[in-house]
């Protein structure tokens, strides 16, 4: 399609998508990802996909759902992934909601005295997204079981379904500004000066202790993830119906070892409960202990 489409696209606004069309982009992305899309950002799917459609020469929506539909199984996984990287708000921060990596730490630190010299913690990071969350868990863990005498260990997976997301996580790159969020004793412990002096990057000593993975939360019931001792999943729940939310933390509670903890965002779930489960009343927190 070539240069004369791409001009006819700059001077062009964005299509409008009338009902039909709309039902079917957010019937196939609710099928193949979960996730909801409200009525209200209807005009934030014009936008998103109106970009994607000019950068690979598609002039209409139809042409470019087809696209989606057809081809070699591998292309459509990886356009798939890269508009679902688009059309995924990714808002984190390092030590996003304070509250929950305290309670976490308060978690670590009994996990120190009470476990056995050559123990492992294992941790999953769920929606890991760009990889601040990763990184946030990585550093407070990393202080609690180097600060003592007793040689322990850990590990985190992180987990998303954006392949894009994926590789910006791995790179472990940011934007200086943003590593302004973290304590300046960790931030000098654990971030060097990036490719160019605008960005820093995540130590390799923290890199080694992260494996970043893609995983769509509708397939959890093949994750290969079991008897995590700490699950952390926060700001991903608000993208599912209440039904799917459910099903998603059911599935999460399936792979807590006994006297895990899984950690979500605060009014994520409500009237939420399991019969191997207990609520941890930590303020400002939503978490739950495995206790049998």
């Amino acid at each position: 399609m070539g240069a004369a489409v791409t001009d006819r696209w700059s001077i062009r606004s964005t299509p409008a998508m009338d009902a039909e069309q709309f039902q079917l982009w957010q019937a196939l992305l609710e099928d193949r990802t979960g996730m909801t899309l409200s009525d209200a950002r209807k005009s934030f799917l014009e936008t998103s996909l109106s970009i994607r459609m000019r950068e690979l020469g598609f002039e209409d929506y139809e042409a470019y759902y087809e696209h989606l539909m057809v081809g070699t199984t591998e292309s459509r996984a990886m356009e798939w992934s890269i508009l679902v990287d688009r059309l995924t708000v990714q808002e984190t921060s390092f030590f996003r909601h304070q509250s929950s990596y305290a309670l976490v730490e308060e978690y670590v630190q009994r996990f120190v005295a009470e476990q056995p010299d050559g123990a492992n913690l294992d941790v999953w990071s769920v929606g890991c997204s760009t990889g601040e969350e990763a990184y946030s868990l990585a550093m407070l863990i990393n202080e609690q079981l180097t600060d003592n005498t007793r040689k322990l260990f850990y590990g985190i997976t992180a987990t998303d379904i954006s392949l894009p997301t994926l590789a910006k996580a791995r790179k472990g790159e940011y934007a200086a500004r943003r590593a302004l969020q973290v304590d300046p004793l960790l931030r000098e412990k654990y971030f060097q000066p990036g490719e160019s002096g605008q960005t820093v990057m995540v130590s390799p000593e923290l890199k080694q202790h992260i494996c970043f993975a893609r995983l769509n939360v509708l397939d959890l019931g093949n994750a290969p993830m079991n008897n995590m001792d700490l699950i952390f999943c926060q700001n991903m729940l608000i993208y599912f119906r209440r039904w799917r939310k459910r099903q998603i933390v059911n599935r999460l509670a399936e792979r807590l070892a006994p006297g895990g903890l899984m950690v979500l965002g605060p009014g994520e779930v409500t009237d939420w409960q399991h019969p191997d489960l207990e609520r941890v009343h930590f303020a400002d927190t939503l978490a739950f202990r495995r206790c049998r």
